[in-house]
């Protein structure tokens, strides 16, 4: 698999609002999948998640994540990052509006919940695109 950083054209990829599937680990080694917002800045990952969430749970006890990352019109052209949670951010309601205006183009509108930010850093990383491995 190759290792970061990425090559510039799945750097530009990812910096898109594509959909995303984060996959964890439940305590019991099974794994658990939640399709979630991201973004990618300097070759690391930002995901979000309200306070009270499972994959939240389990990424505080396992920090080894995947995050597959699907093209909007294309889920044939995809790049699936393996790594782990480096850092967190414990009140992370600005993190989720910049998520929310990425894709949806405005701030986040649940104001009562408490948000926690993970930064992912990249271990490796793989795709496809047209049905062929892509490495850029």
């Amino acid at each position: 698999m190759p290792k970061p950083p990425v090559p510039p054209e799945i750097d530009a990829f990812l910096k898109r609002p594509n959909p995303s599937v984060l996959a964890s680990v439940e305590p019991d080694g099974r794994p658990h999948t939640a399709a979630t917002w991201y973004l990618w800045e300097d070759g690391r990952a930002l995901v979000n998640m309200e306070e009270g969430r499972k994959r939240l749970e389990y990424l505080r006890r396992e920090p080894r994540v995947s995050l597959t990352v699907l093209g909007q019109q294309d889920w044939y052209h995809q790049v699936t990052l393996l790594g782990r949670v480096a850092a967190w951010d414990e009140d992370a309601l600005e993190d989720v509006d910049r998520l929310c205006r990425h894709y949806m183009g405005q701030p986040y509108s649940d104001r009562e919940h408490r948000r926690v930010s993970a930064w992912i850093e990249i271990e490796a990383w793989y795709g496809w695109a047209a049905g062929r491995f892509w490495n850029g």
